[in-house]
């Protein structure tokens, strides 16, 4: 998908998502692009009435929150939310997602466990056979334990690499101060959930990036003007 008709799904489907928002109720929202686009159309939304209370999992769409004059909460305040909206890098037939390509995976798996129905708002792009088709696993990781997870990582099948800022040789941070270790998947058959297993227990593994048995819907723009929903239960074709 061509970059510009890529933003417009992502617009298409954020304007479509924040009407299933509760003006009332505390509203969860994840990170990235397509979370830029919810928070734009939320501003637009309750232009003229009071928006809901939000609770975001990255610093950087926080800044935009403000700008826009939407209000910030906190989980000191909040300590469940009827709804999170949230996108994601790759989504499987089972509805199972791979995040964390924009570093913020533990707060987005925090914020997705505290919320009752999780929607997933993606393009057709994202949409894949098998988790790992064109993604990396990203992992966080306490920055002193760093070498012995991804010995361990490699030890599990996972060819694993520090992630570094964009022309940078610094190794990226998290808002929570951790580094990201990106492993590839294997080719092969492999069990998401005993691999996901396997990484939590490794000392010094924060969080990973699978979101499985999570969301329980996803939002699609399939083409322009045309959105697909896709619940859980519901196996779907790729």
């Amino acid at each position: 998908m061509e970059p510009e008709a890529q933003e417009a799904a992502k617009q298409e489907v954020a304007e479509a998502a924040v009407q299933k928002v509760d003006p009332g109720r505390p509203l969860a929202l994840g990170s990235g692009s397509t979370v830029l686009w919810v928070a734009r159309a939320l501003a637009r939304r309750f232009a003229s009435s009071p928006p809901p209370p939000l609770v975001v999992a990255s610093r950087g769409v926080e800044e935009v929150c403000r700008q826009l004059g939407l209000p910030l909460s906190s989980l000191e305040e909040v300590q469940e939310f009827p709804l999170m909206l949230d996108g994601a890098d790759e989504v499987d037939p089972h509805l199972d997602l791979l995040k964390g390509g924009g570093g913020a995976l533990f707060r987005e798996k925090l914020l997705a466990r505290m919320s009752r129905e999780l929607v997933i708002l993606v393009d057709a792009s994202k949409r894949v056979p098998r988790l790992g088709t064109r993604h990396p696993l990203p992992v966080e990781v306490v920055p002193f334990a760093r070498p012995y997870v991804q010995k361990r990582m490699q030890a599990l099948g996972l060819s694993a690499s520090v992630r570094h800022r964009p022309e940078s040789s610094q190794p990226y941070r998290t808002d929570n101060g951790n580094v990201i270790l990106d492993g590839r998947l294997p080719e092969g058959p492999f069990d998401p959930r005993e691999l996901d297993r396997a990484l939590h227990e490794i000392p010094g593994v924060v969080e990973t990036g699978f979101f499985l048995g999570m969301a329980t819907e996803v939002l699609v723009a399939a083409t322009p003007g045309n959105l697909e929903t896709l619940r859980r239960g519901k196996e779907s074709e790729i």
